[in-house]
């Protein structure tokens, strides 16, 4: 299964603290930093996230179509992580709710434009 995502970035520093606040979050924390790339690891699940500057230095760009959905252990961290992506500067794409076969999920997008949900699936 999918081991890590990563994201580009157009302003590293920006995107650095709005995951940082985020992630804690999700009880993720950062665990590797090099000058063009950050990464995230739940080293409990063997998963993580990381944000780059395009090897090819180019500005970063969102893929239409893509998502990230990040695993939450209930509701409540759900709520909590979607109104603080939201407090940091990140836009609405989906309040919180039941979705689909009974998931509970909240959509938003980073400083970027990437989108994400966070989703619990026994609410």
């Amino acid at each position: 299964m999918i081991s890590y995502v990563t994201v580009g970035t157009n302003d590293f520093a920006r995107a650095e603290g709005f995951f940082n606040e985020l992630l804690v979050e999700l009880n993720v924390a950062q665990s590797m930093k090099t000058d063009r790339m950050i990464f995230w690891a739940d080293e409990s699940q063997g998963v993580g996230f990381s944000v780059v500057k395009p090897l090819d230095g180019e500005p970063a760009t969102v893929g239409n179509g893509v998502m990230i959905a990040l695993s939450a252990k209930d509701k409540d961290q759900v709520d909590r992580a979607y109104h603080k992506a939201l407090s940091l500067g990140g836009t609405d794409e989906g309040e919180p709710g039941i979705r689909g076969l009974g998931f509970y999920v909240a959509y938003f997008r980073d400083l970027d434009g990437n989108k994400f949900n966070i989703f619990c699936a026994k609410p």
